[in-house]
């Protein structure tokens, strides 16, 4: 994976896993919700890791010729 996109209130955080080499912690916050489980939905496009929804980043996403 070299990229997650997660949706935070009408905002979206994206993490250059490559780029930004951000740590355990601040990769758990985005993933677990405040139950302990996994955000839902969580969707894996090629290298791409979309959590929770943000309708811009699905679009992106999902689009032709859109983010891997």
């Amino acid at each position: 994976m070299n990229r997650i996109i997660a949706a935070r209130g009408r905002g979206r955080v994206i993490l250059d896993l490559k780029a930004d080499s951000p740590s355990d912690e601040e990769i758990l916050k985005l993933l677990i919700g405040p139950t302990g489980n996994l955000r839902a939905p969580t969707v894996l496009k090629g290298r791409t890791l979309l959590v929770g929804f943000n309708e811009g980043a699905y679009r992106e996403a999902f689009k032709p010729g859109g983010a891997p």
